[in-house]
C-alpha cells in the first residue's frame, strides 16, 4: 500500500469514526431533549468506547499532521467538516448533559430539604432534665449527580 492510500484509508477511517460519534451525540441529546435518559445510560460504555478510541486517534494526528498530508484534499476536507459538525454536536449534547445534572441535582435538594422540614426538632434539653438525643436519623447531600 503507498504512503497516499494509506493516508487516505486514515482519513476516511477518522472521518467515519466522526460521522459515527457525531450521530451518537445527537441521538443521545434528543433522548434527554425527550426525557428520556435511560436511552442514554443504555449505551452509555459504548458511547464512551467510541470517544475513547476518538480522542486517541485525534491525538495521534494532532502530534503527527503528516499521517495525513498525503490523503486526497477532498478526503481531508470531508474529515475537516465531519471535525466542525462533531464540535457543534458535542457542544449541544454537553449542554443537554449540564441542563440534566441541574434537575438531577435540584431534585435531590428538594427531596433533602422535605426530609429535613418533616423532621420534630430536638429541644435541648428533655422533660427530665438530661439532654435530648434529637431523632437520630441524618441526611447526606452529595452535590455530585
Amino acid at each position: 500500500m503507498s504512503d497516499t492510500e494509506l493516508a487516505q484509508a486514515r482519513v476516511r477511517q477518522l472521518t467515519t469514526l466522526t460521522l459515527r460519534l457525531t450521530e451518537r451525540l445527537k441521538a443521545e441529546t434528543a433522548a434527554f431533549a425527550d426525557g428520556r435518559p435511560q436511552d442514554v445510560a443504555a449505551g452509555l460504555s459504548e458511547t464512551q468506547e467510541m470517544a475513547n478510541l476518538y480522542r486517541r486517534d485525534s491525538a495521534h494526528v494532532k502530534a503527527n499532521p503528516a499521517l495525513l498530508s498525503g490523503a486526497p484534499l477532498e478526503d481531508r476536507r470531508t474529515l475537516v467538516d465531519a471535525t466542525r459538525e462533531f464540535d457543534a454536536a458535542l457542544t449541544r449534547h454537553s449542554r443537554a448533559v449540564d441542563a440534566a445534572r441541574q434537575i438531577s441535582e435540584g431534585l435531590v435538594r428538594a427531596i433533602a430539604a422535605e426530609v429535613t422540614a418533616a423532621r420534630t426538632p430536638a429541644s435541648a434539653y428533655a422533660a427530665d432534665g438530661r439532654a435530648s438525643l434529637g431523632d437520630g436519623r441524618a441526611v447526606a447531600l452529595n452535590r455530585m449527580a
